[in-house]
């Protein structure tokens, strides 16, 4: 039922945290300070507007019973100016600021025939009343209407609250910066980059620290463990392969030969595959790369292996960190694969906002919607329209995409492209 709030809250922890924080205290100030105001103030100034009005009345009953003289004589003791016959201002002048002039203007109208009131001088007050068939202006202390300065109050409770607000956003900010070290260790973990990182801060924070070292640390090794496997691998069966070569090259030519040699090349290709999908970001960092130049490098080595491959825009200037090694792999995978199954290859290179979009496309037969999140993993190959029968692939180069993809913080899409109608496949690389 609260789902609408959603897209007002901030997004991060720092600011919610400070709502959560700041949002309680100023709504108690907000409702403390009203009902201190309605109760306490308006009462207190409607006793003393009673009380000074008993006295103004007093005057008035006198003035018109015994003179004007006799009014001012009963007056200048109490403290009162009686005059007759001064123009009134328009529309009873007050501050903005003033709290209690609303309650005296009220009030005294509620007393006497009041005609007019001049609460525009902070320190006096000038009120005219009709008694009879004369119009008094009686001016007197501002003291006897209502309690000094009640703006003070509020005053005092905004620089204590904005005072209170401001060390318990210190606070928050040091309880909150070891989180926020935490995320960025993450993040830039999850980039593959290995940033240094220390636990601190509470002890359920320490805790979460603890246990992402812990498992960054097993990945680590897993991926360590990895990449010595298929390299061990890959390098032994090298030894065996070179012997069969060269059994096959001192035989006789025969149909047999050329099969056993076919599918000796073919166990090469996938020797070199493997080798590739083990060196993904092995040993390479992110450096700071020119990506028109690479683009560049890279559609021109497609163009020098034949395919036919054209830009669907130009190649955007721009220097990011990338693993340029590793990201050049990947291209060539994808053209390479998109000249497996098409005939014409499409390369475009798009600058997003807080990304790059490196798209390939062709005009094949593309891959169904079902089949896209598993040809992305490693040694999977179609049946269909694209298996290992076209050119001796072992399902690793889309894997090794999907990986360098993830390496820099992004991911590998596959579509179906709309201009050529074949697959579309975009490699999302965070900036």
């Amino acid at each position: 039922m609260f789902g609408w709030l959603k897209d007002y809250m901030p997004r991060g922890i720092y600011a919610r945290a400070a709502l959560i924080l700041a949002l309680p205290f100023l709504t108690l100030q907000v409702i403390v300070s009203v009902v201190f105001i309605q109760d306490h103030f308006e009462d207190v100034t409607r006793q003393m507007v009673d009380a000074q009005a008993i006295v103004l009345t007093h005057i008035l009953d006198t003035a018109e019973e015994e003179g004007l003289m006799a009014g001012r004589a009963l007056a200048d003791p109490l403290g009162v100016a009686l005059e007759t016959g001064t123009p009134m201002p328009p529309g009873n002048p007050k501050n903005w600021y003033d709290i209690s002039g609303f309650t005296i203007i009220s009030r005294l109208d509620e007393i006497f025939a009041l005609e007019g009131v001049d609460l525009s001088n902070r320190r006096y007050v000038r009120v005219w009343i009709t008694e009879g068939a004369t119009t008094y202006e009686l001016g007197f202390n501002r003291n006897r209407m209502s309690a000094r300065n009640p703006h003070q109050l509020l005053v005092l409770m905004i620089v204590v609250g904005i005072f209170m607000i401001a060390i318990a956003f210190i606070f928050l900010r040091n309880q909150l910066r070891p989180i926020r070290r935490l995320a960025r260790a993450a993040d830039a973990f999850g980039r593959g980059r290995t940033e240094p990182y220390s636990p601190a801060g509470a002890s359920e924070v320490r805790a979460a620290g603890a246990a992402f070292l812990d498992m960054r640390a097993r990945i680590e090794r897993q991926i360590e463990q990895r990449t010595l496997l298929l390299s061990g691998v890959s390098h032994d069966l090298r030894t065996p392969l070179t012997r069969m070569r060269l059994a096959l090259g001192m035989m006789d030519p025969s149909d047999d030969v050329k099969d056993l040699s076919h599918d000796v090349d073919d166990m090469g290709q996938m020797i070199d595959a493997f080798l590739d999908f083990a060196r993904v970001g092995a040993g390479e960092e992110p450096v700071e790369t020119d990506l028109h130049k690479l683009m560049t490098d890279c559609f021109e080595d497609a163009r020098r292996t034949g395919a036919d491959v054209e830009l669907g825009a130009p190649l955007p200037h721009a220097t990011m960190k990338l693993r340029p090694i590793g990201l050049k792999r990947s291209v060539a995978n994808l053209i390479s694969n998109a000249a497996r199954y098409g005939k014409h290859i499409r390369l475009t290179v798009e600058l997003l906002d807080r990304s790059v979009r490196i798209r390939v496309e062709d005009d094949g037969p593309g891959i169904a919607p079902e089949d896209r999140e598993a040809v992305t993993r490693p040694f999977t190959r179609l049946d269909v329209a694209r298996n290992q029968n076209r050119g001796g692939s072992v399902g690793l180069g889309l894997a090794i995409a999907s990986d360098t993809a993830r390496r820099h913080g992004g991911t590998l899409r596959l579509t179906e492209s709309d201009a050529m109608g074949g697959l579309c496949a975009d490699l999302v690389l965070a900036r």
